[in-house]
């Protein structure tokens, strides 16, 4: 999946309005603007379209986590600079504060189940020998269960 689609789900999951996307961004430590914002939320097709780069998609995901969870003591994280669905999934959990059940619950409402032990290879660190890449299909498939969940229109 692409910076950009992970972008819009959210967006539309929470119904983040500009400002918020805004605000978001500048918690994460980046200062975007509405334009840029627009332009990343754009279709692909769009000739406006731009690709959201990954140290900006962590400024995003990283504000997400202040937004929902609060700023944690002491300094406050950098956003990376390159991003993997393992770690775009990483920083959802804990924004979103979900323990491993949840996460399963909202994979079934996609109708998509895995192991729990699958799912901790996917929070695993890349060196770890049981390290499982998170592919598109099960990051997709969270973003669905939990569209269904807080927007179950």
């Amino acid at each position: 999946m692409t910076n950009n689609d992970v972008m819009r789900r959210i967006r539309y999951i929470f119904d983040f309005n500009d400002n918020t996307m805004m605000k978001l961004f500048q918690e994460g430590g980046y200062e975007a603007t509405r334009a840029e914002i627009s332009d990343w939320l754009k279709q692909e097709d769009d000739p406006d379209f731009k690709n959201c780069a990954d140290n900006r998609m962590a400024a995003f995901l990283n504000g997400l986590i202040i937004e929902k969870r609060g700023k944690r003591d002491g300094e406050q994280p950098k956003p990376e600079n390159k991003l993997t669905n393992n770690m775009i999934f990483m920083k959802l959990k804990i924004a979103l504060n979900m323990k491993a059940e949840e996460v399963l619950e909202m994979l079934k409402l996609s109708e998509m189940t895995i192991s729990n032990h699958e799912l901790s290879a996917l929070f695993r660190k890349p060196g770890h020998k049981h390290y499982r890449e998170c592919k598109d299909q099960i990051l997709r498939n969270f973003l669905k269960g939990l569209q269904s969940k807080e927007r179950p229109e």
